[in-house]
């Protein structure tokens, strides 16, 4: 099952080494989302990572930095709504309904279904299913290998999620927030 660690909005203290512990303890793909911190912090974070590290790293709302840093690839968002002829990186996306999972798809490698769970990092953003719901998704193959849990995942809930048929796991608080690290 993939396992995907997506940043906090704002810059953080220590977040490079932050990334590469993340990515040393089992994180397969870490999505940098920075909204609030900026396409300058981000260059920044970026140009203290190995290209290595790079190559693990999906960007969101700056696309320059995908082929500055030759990155992993690129979400796509409101900020990014269209991605140019030729381009050959991953492709993801964050859907909110199982008619959003529909319809992206076949586009993308990988999609964001949320919030499966209550947030951790964002107050009030409660779980949008239920476990009957999800469980029809998964008999009718809409949840399956490209489809990611997103929203209040912690790495308890892993083999729940795994039985639905998820393909991966995205975390955000539980990471960020706790600093506590499997």
């Amino acid at each position: 099952m993939l396992k995907i660690a997506i940043t906090l909005p704002d810059a953080i203290d220590g977040e490079v080494a932050t990334i590469r512990q993340l990515l040393a303890d089992g994180i397969d793909i870490v999505h940098l989302r920075k909204p609030e911190a900026g396409i300058d912090y981000c260059r920044m974070l970026l140009e203290q990572l190995t290209a290595v590290e790079r190559a693990q790293i999906v960007v969101h709302d700056y696309y320059v930095l995908y082929e500055e840093f030759m990155l992993r690839g690129v979400h796509q968002n409101k900020n990014i709504g269209h991605l140019p002829d030729g381009y050959r990186g991953s492709r993801t996306r964050s859907c909110h309904s199982f008619e959003e999972v529909l319809r992206y798809k076949e586009e993308s490698d990988y999609l964001f279904l949320s919030p499966i769970f209550d947030s951790i990092s964002k107050r009030g953003y409660r779980s949008a299913f239920s476990h009957e719901e999800l469980q029809r998704a998964a008999d009718t193959g809409i949840i399956d290998n490209r489809v990611v849990a997103l929203g209040g995942v912690t790495y308890d809930k892993i083999a729940y999620l795994e039985s639905l048929h998820f393909g991966g796991v995205a975390m955000s608080g539980a990471l960020w927030t706790t600093h506590t690290l499997k």
